[in-house]
């Protein structure tokens, strides 16, 4: 099996997400901080770069306007940042479109993403798709990330449910999802995180979801 060559992606960790509206909600915020900065720790010293990324909105915008305290960093990121082995700011939800990110990861002959930060249901998930077209794999710490509730014309849905729907959803073709200590366990070897595939996803859904023969 060949070695995983990695880098992690740090996604938008910054104040919005812990104050107002787009408070993450599941997993817990302490303990999805807690493992991001535990990722970023540990990526360093075993050498594999790590990418901090931070989402800036024109002014106007409800969110994410640069220099408001909403855009800056947590300080558990920003104090990790002058050590990162690259800083930069998007516009998009995925953290490719409009950056020079996947040229940066082919100059340093990378071809895994491990994906942290926030949200799950919005900038994760974006990169999570758009990796697959850029050439690279994705992977995903289940426990470095994190939901918000929802609710619109579509209807609602709790952080929870949204959270570990979408994990399911990425495991199934987009991203091998795992815990940040299943992660770091791989580091040492460089092996790849196992991932399903969406035929095998939907025989295990089918048999998950039959009735139960009544005795």
């Amino acid at each position: 099996m060949p070695t995983a060559r990695r880098a992690l992606i740090v996604v938008d960790v910054q104040q919005e997400y812990f104050t107002g509206p787009l408070e993450v909600q599941f997993p817990p915020r302490t303990e999805s901080l807690a493992n991001i900065v535990r990722a970023m720790d540990t990526a360093r010293a075993h050498g594999i770069p790590v990418v901090v990324v931070q989402h800036r909105s024109p002014s106007g915008a409800p969110a994410f306007v640069e220099g408001t305290p909403g855009w800056a960093l947590h300080p558990a990121i920003e104090e990790r940042t002058a050590a990162a082995s690259k800083h930069l700011h998007k516009q998009y939800s995925s953290v490719f479109a409009g950056t020079d990110l996947a040229e940066w990861l082919r100059a340093h002959h990378i071809d895994t993403v491990t994906i942290v930060g926030y949200m799950t249901n919005n900038c994760d998930l974006g990169t999570a798709v758009e990796a697959e077209g850029h050439g690279f794999t994705a992977e995903i710490l289940s426990d470095a990330t994190g939901a918000i509730h929802l609710a619109n014309e579509a209807g609602q849905v709790s952080a929870e449910v949204l959270h570990t729907t979408l994990m399911v959803l990425l495991q199934s073709n987009y991203a091998a999802v795992a815990t940040t200590a299943e992660w770091i366990e791989t580091l040492p070897s460089g092996t790849p995180l196992p991932k399903s595939n969406l035929v095998a996803s939907a025989i295990a859904g089918c048999s998950a979801a039959a009735p139960v023969p009544s005795s």
